[in-house]
């Protein structure tokens, strides 16, 4: 147990010092030396549970991918434009709570594999349900769907910076009527 304890605080202290580091440089920038002095324990330590500084941040944002996939999956969303403001609104909760780690691994020292992945987990959820309301075929709707995931991440990111950011159900409304309705609503 008390192994446990040390290791689950080893990789917490670790993560922190990456994220800290991340804010400043990008990772092609950070040695593995630079985190083990930030996180104030040893190389040996370090390498018995990373390869290096990539395989760290590659973990890091794998456990939030899954965790928001878990979070999402306790939740029985609605269909259509319901379940589309849903689903919006439980990811910025997401991102709100973990708004440090988001700010990083969307910022400018960021990983662009990172959006990718978060793209893809709206993609499952969204695209089949546009194919089946909408009738449209399959590379129009992945035409919309990147037009969408690319704008909402853009969104999502000056959220991230606001000094005082809206709360996120304005956001979630904002971002699915942009997703609905294009920008057809506004103007």
């Amino acid at each position: 147990m008390a192994t446990d304890r040390r290791v689950k605080y080893t990789k917490m202290v670790l993560r922190e010092s990456l994220i800290k580091l991340l804010h400043d440089k990008p990772i092609s920038r950070i040695t593995v030396k630079e985190l083990c002095e930030e996180a104030d324990i040893n190389r040996a330590t370090f390498y018995t549970h990373y390869t290096d500084q990539f395989d760290l941040l590659k973990q890091i944002a794998s456990q939030f991918i899954a965790d928001v996939n878990s979070y999402l999956d306790s939740f029985a969303l609605e269909q259509g434009e319901t379940g589309l403001l849903q689903l919006i609104l439980k990811i910025l909760e997401y991102v709100a709570e973990n708004r440090k780690l988001c700010r990083v691994l969307l910022g400018r020292n960021g990983d662009m594999d990172f959006q990718t992945k978060i793209m893809q987990i709206v993609k499952e959820r969204v695209v089949f349900e546009w194919r089946k309301k909408k009738r449209v075929d399959e590379a129009t709707a992945e035409y919309i769907y990147t037009y969408v995931a690319t704008g909402s991440i853009g969104i999502i990111r000056k959220w991230l910076f606001e000094a005082d950011p809206e709360p996120p159900q304005k956001m979630a409304v904002l971002v699915a009527r942009l997703a609905n309705k294009g920008i057809e609503a506004f103007i």
